[in-house]
């Protein structure tokens, strides 16, 4: 029975993480030259540290990448070696709070705060230009709520297929079942905290409605037809209530939530719009 619950919580909450990997990034060559994949921590403001990756060169304007749930920084190794990227930008991937280095296990449900926990280390970015933001899935809404509540460290915002609709959040029974103790024990601790994560998420993103017609930034939204995890309709609602003189709204037809690792030049074209 063990093993089966555990195959169950694999093959439902696997969400928006890849079932394998190569070996870490350690080192990023291009023609302007090599650069090492750096490891930091950032403090967050109320005690807790944000732990977050970076290469390049950190004169250039940021991009921060925030990846989905559940999911760590490693979401978005294949951009950090992208030449084209590294020859504009220095590039940055974060774990989100509960996840990889940053205090994983412990679950921070508040969009708002998520946000607030990235804003110290986009404050450090800053100088350089403001920052360009890329966020995944759970991390759409995330950076969104940063260009709500701290326009000035947000030049720009990338949401790759977006839970941004509340409309749309609908909570699956395997939802509920991971959410007893008894089976607590059977499923990893990164799919606990995704599903602690999406519990409330409904009601995060109803909180934030009235914030969208403030978001000033330039705001690209790739989204796949095809998106079983995300429904495509998200793509709608970004349509509906960001202002349109900055919002590019990119439908992909026969891609499915994981067009982020599955059609990467997409998102490379999308930041690399901001650097034109």
């Amino acid at each position: 029975m063990r093993a089966g619950l555990a195959l169950l919580a694999a093959a439902l909450l696997a969400g928006c993480v890849t079932s394998s990997r190569p070996p870490e990034l350690k080192m990023v060559n291009t023609p302007r030259g090599s650069y090492g994949v750096e490891h930091h921590f950032a403090e967050t403001g109320d005690g807790r540290r944000l732990h977050y990756v970076e290469v390049g060169e950190k004169t250039a304007p940021a991009v921060v990448f925030v990846h989905g749930t559940p999911g760590s920084w490693r979401a978005f190794e294949g951009y950090l070696a992208r030449p084209e990227l590294l020859e504009r930008f220095h590039l940055v991937s974060v774990d989100r709070l509960g996840f990889g280095a940053s205090e994983p296990g412990k679950a921070e449900t508040s969009l708002e705060k998520q946000a607030a926990s990235l804003a110290p280390l986009l404050a450090s970015l800053a100088p350089a230009g403001k920052p360009i933001l890329v966020g995944h899935s759970y991390g759409g809404p995330v950076i969104a709520k940063v260009a709500m509540d701290h326009p000035e460290l947000a030049g720009g915002l990338v949401m790759v297929a977006p839970s941004i609709d509340p409309e749309l959040e609908r909570l699956r029974w395997y939802n509920h079942l991971a959410s007893w103790r008894l089976f607590n024990w059977a499923i990893p601790r990164e799919w606990l905290v995704s599903n602690r994560e999406i519990l409330p998420l409904k009601k995060e993103l109803a909180a934030m409605e009235g914030g969208w017609s403030r978001i000033a930034a330039k705001t690209i939204v790739i989204q796949g037809d095809l998106d079983t995890l995300v429904p495509a309709a998200n793509a709608d609602f970004a349509a509906r209530v960001l202002p349109a003189g900055h919002l590019v709204v990119e439908r992909v037809p026969a891609a499915g939530h994981f067009v982020l690792w599955q059609q990467p030049e997409l998102i490379v074209r999308a930041i690399l719009s901001f650097g034109a």
